[in-house]
């Protein structure tokens, strides 16, 4: 059995419209026959759909008995008993072999039904935390991401487990109540902090740095990042994580799959090394493999550019692989020797920043259950969709005082479609304070909402993020309410500020009057 036919077992691509069946009867299992195999399944190209389609049925199967007994398995990798043929399928679970060939109901469903009876119950949102993001007296506030960890990591996590706002942001000097925009606004800011080096976190990956290979785009975890501060910051991060599955706020951040392999406790190797560092792995593989590179006994310290057991980190700091590798001459007798240590010791630089990033997990969700998700999976749960869907939007649109078939909603839509994702991105932040949405339109809690509003023909747009709501004035063509629309997202980036200097205002203790 393929692996291949696993992870597109969904049969999404072949299955035909249900048949009608009687009330109350069980639907039939349908499993759609295809004339020929997609070629995007490559590795499946020699099967014919007949086997294709017995594989599914035995994968389906195999998906419901694990479903049913699932809770008997013990999910924690590092509690593994030594292998049998009692435990063997549990451990290939574990190890990450087999949860690309189970349906997603056994990977997602034991999450998301733990996480609902968890749920804190009879509040809106949780405890209040003052953050500060304007400079004052010539100081420059600290990053709202260090702000609000070290206020949130001392909280009760019973008190965090809400289904829409973990806690209540109280913005210093700003006249903005928050009522879920400035949640949400605080969070997209926290995930450009990250991203941009201002809280010293995440690291680009190698192969970014270099320009070659995958992931030139993504983060890895700073392995330098050791202080008890880091570790703190690190714990609030995996309860960021944590908290935007409860609340299914995706984050925006770009982790590579290396990261979300680690926080699903999947074991990494080699091709992980390849796919964030390419030319370290390749010199490695060229150290291991010198059949017909010329290179002997007697040249070898000329030809390797390499004179100890030492090896460049993720983040480009020279370290020894072995205690002492400083003093440990690299020759040509144990070379096999180094590589082994080199490709341990970056496998598992990062495993003390991924402990502390489960630790804040933990205390939101229930970590052993992240051992039935796929590194995708968690992705797609904390991150969402890294592109904004304007059907996804349409999807979860309400109109008020003006109806679909109106010739402005012809004109946003358009406008929407026309703009790049970036600027759908800074779109979405405008109207919801998020720079992401949910993988699932059905986990979209609160709707879309457009209002026509009678103000001055051409005018601004405007928009209320805690309630989801944009409110279009009258335009003239398409054309004008696309420009006017794109002014309005490139200079409001932020929660509405213009009240900051109400001194009524500026006492943490004291409340505002406006919404966002």
């Amino acid at each position: 059995m393929q692996i291949s036919a696993g992870r597109c077992h969904s049969a999404a691509w072949t299955t035909p419209p249900p048949a009608a069946r009687a009330p109350g009867a069980s639907p039939a299992l349908q499993l759609g026959l295809p004339q020929s195999v997609p070629p995007q399944y490559n590795a499946l190209r020699d099967c014919s759909p007949e086997v294709l389609n017995t594989r599914l049925r035995v994968l389906y199967h195999f998906s419901d008995l694990m479903y049913k007994s699932w809770r008997l398995l013990n999910l924690n990798p590092r509690n593994q008993v030594s292998a049998s043929r009692y435990s063997s399928g549990t451990s290939a679970i574990v190890q990450g072999q087999l949860r690309g060939l189970l349906s997603p109901k056994v990977n997602t469903l034991p999450l998301v039904r733990s996480i609902g009876r968890t749920m804190t119950q009879g509040k809106t949102y949780g405890p209040q935390i003052t953050v500060k993001r304007i400079s004052t007296r010539g100081r420059s506030s600290k990053p709202i991401f260090v702000q609000i960890a070290r206020q949130v990591v001392s909280l009760n996590p019973m008190e965090l487990r809400l289904p829409s706002r973990a806690w209540k942001v109280k913005l210093v000097g700003e006249g903005a109540d928050d009522a879920g925009g400035v949640f949400d606004d605080t969070i997209t800011e926290m995930c450009q902090e990250l991203e941009s080096g201002v809280v010293d976190l995440l690291i680009h990956t190698p192969n970014s740095s270099a320009d070659v290979g995958s992931n030139t785009d993504r983060f890895l975890l700073n392995p330098a990042a050791v202080s008890e501060d880091h570790m703190v910051q690190f714990r609030f991060l995996g309860i960021l994580m944590a908290v935007a599955i409860r609340t299914k706020k995706p984050l925006d951040l770009h982790l590579a799959p290396w990261v979300w392999k680690q926080l699903c406790s999947i074991p990494l190797g080699g091709p992980d090394l390849e796919e964030v560092d390419l030319l370290t792995y390749r010199s490695l593989q060229s150290i291991l493999h010198l059949d017909n590179s010329g290179i002997t006994e007697e040249n070898f310290p000329v030809m390797i550019p390499l004179d100890s057991f030492t090896a460049h980190s993720a983040d480009g700091r020279p370290v020894p692989v072995v205690p002492g590798g400083h003093n440990i001459p690299l020759n040509f007798a144990n070379r096999n020797e180094y590589v082994e240590r080199t490709l341990e010791y970056r496998l598992h630089e990062m495993d003390r920043q991924v402990v502390a990033v489960r630790e804040g997990m933990s205390s939101i969700i229930p970590v052993p259950l992240l051992s039935l998700l796929t590194a995708k999976q968690l992705e797609q749960l904390v991150c969402g969709l890294p592109e904004v869907s304007v059907e996804m939007l349409k999807k979860v649109v309400r109109y008020r005082d003006i109806t679909d078939s109106h010739q402005l909603i012809g004109w946003l839509w358009q406008s929407l479609e026309e703009f790049t994702n970036e600027e759908r991105v800074l779109f979405l932040r405008f109207v919801s304070g998020r720079s992401r949405l949910p993988s699932n339109p059905a986990d979209i809690t609160q709707k879309f909402q457009i209002i026509k509003v009678d103000r001055p023909v051409n005018g601004l747009p405007t928009a209320q993020t805690c309630f989801f709501q944009l409110r279009l004035p009258p335009y003239t063509s398409q054309a004008v309410l696309a420009e006017r629309l794109r002014y309005s997202i490139h200079n409001c980036p932020s929660i509405d500020m213009d009240n900051y200097m109400l001194s009524r205002n500026s006492d943490p203790a004291e409340g505002s009057d406006t919404e966002y």
